[in-house]
C-alpha cells in the first residue's frame, strides 16, 4: 500500500446502547431503543470514517484481545485498512460501554486497570509506517514522544485531539481539534478567548476548539479567532462526533486544504456522522460531505 495515512491511537471496540428518551436520573429507568458492539475508540472510529471517505489506512496503536478481536478484524478486513500492527494479545480486550440520548452521551470504562498493567496494552508507533506516510494522525494517550520524534525525523504532519496547551502534541501539531469538554475539564477556570491564546501561542498549527452544536473557534498563532457554525442536521446519536471531527481533520490535512476548508469539511463529517447510529455501519461518504458543504457556502 502506498500514499496511505497513518493513524495512531485508540483502537478497541464499544458497546453503545442508544436511548429511546432522555437519560434518567439516579435511581431511573431508561428504555434501550438499539444496541450494538462495533468499532470503537479515536484512532478506530475515525479511521473507519477514513477508510469511508475513500483513504487507505496503516492502523497502530492498541493491542487486539479476545472479546473485540472479531469486530477489529472483520471490520476492517474489506477496506483499504492495514491493521498488522494492531498486535493480537491474550487477554480480555479494551472495550468501553456508552448510553446515548440525543443530546449526550455517557461512557463507562476500566481506563485504570489497563493503564495500570505492568506490561502496555498498545506498541509504540511504527517509523516504517511513519516515514512512509503522507500524513498522519496521532491520538494523545501514549507513546507522545516517540510519536513527534518520528513525525519530526522524517518531516510529516500530523493531526492531533484533545492535549494541554503546552503539550509537544500541541507545540508541533499541524492541526489540533480540541473539545469543550477537554477544555472545561482541564482548564474550568479560564475562558476560550484566554485559552485560545495559549494554544496557539504554543504551536504554528491550526487551532480548532469544538463547542457542540455551538460556534467552532479556530485560526492560527497571532491570529484573532474565526468562528464557524455547525451544519444544522437531525441529530440521532452524539457518540463519535468528535472522533468523526478528527477524521475530517485528517482528511484535509492528507488533501492540503485551507484552514477554512479544513474547518467546513470537519464539522460536515461530524454533522453527517450524528445523523446515523452507530457511525462504523453506515459511515459519513465523500458526496455526502461535499453536498453538505456546497449547500451551505
Amino acid at each position: 500500500m502506498t500514499d496511505y495515512i497513518y493513524m495512531y491511537g485508540m483502537v478497541m471496540s464499544t458497546e453503545a446502547f442508544l436511548l429511546k428518551s432522555k437519560f434518567p436520573n439516579a435511581d431511573g429507568y431508561g428504555e434501550i431503543k438499539e444496541k450494538y458492539h462495533h468499532v470503537g475508540g479515536e484512532t478506530g472510529t475515525a479511521a473507519a470514517v477514513l477508510a469511508s471517505l475513500g483513504c487507505n489506512l496503516k492502523i497502530g496503536g492498541s493491542h487486539i484481545g479476545n472479546v473485540n478481536r472479531s469486530i477489529i478484524r472483520n471490520y476492517f478486513a474489506d477496506k483499504e485498512a492495514d491493521i498488522s500492527e494492531l498486535v493480537d494479545e491474550d487477554f480480555e480486550g479494551i472495550v468501553d460501554y456508552v448510553l446515548i440520548d440525543k443530546d449526550t452521551r455517557t461512557c463507562f470504562g476500566e481506563w485504570e486497570k489497563h493503564f495500570g498493567r505492568e506490561k502496555p496494552f498498545y506498541e509504540p508507533p511504527c517509523e516504517e509506517s511513519v516515514k512512509n506516510a503522507a500524513c498522519c494522525g496521532i491520538d494523545p494517550f501514549f507513546c507522545c514522544e516517540k510519536s513527534i520524534e518520528l513525525c519530526l525525523r522524517y518531516n510529516k504532519a500530523f493531526a492531533t485531539i484533545d492535549c494541554d496547551f503546552d503539550s509537544v502534541m500541541n507545540r508541533y501539531c499541524s492541526v489540533n481539534a480540541v473539545s469543550h469538554q477537554y477544555l472545561e475539564g482541564h482548564y474550568p477556570d479560564k475562558s476560550f478567548e484566554e485559552l485560545f491564546k495559549l494554544y496557539t501561542d504554543n504551536t504554528e498549527g491550526l487551532v480548532i476548539f469544538t463547542c457542540g452544536g455551538n460556534d467552532v473557534i479556530y485560526g492560527r498563532k497571532g491570529q484573532q479567532p474565526k468562528r464557524f457554525k455547525p451544519y444544522s442536521v437531525d441529530v440521532v446519536s452524539t457518540l463519535g462526533a468528535g472522533d468523526s471531527f478528527k477524521a475530517g481533520t485528517v482528511y484535509a490535512l492528507y488533501n492540503k486544504m485551507s484552514d477554512d476548508d479544513t474547518v467546513r469539511y470537519a464539522c460536515a463529517v461530524a454533522g453527517t456522522a450524528c445523523t446515523r447510529f452507530p457511525i462504523s455501519d453506515n459511515p459519513p461518504k465523500l458526496p455526502e460531505i461535499e453536498r453538505l458543504v456546497r449547500e451551505h457556502v
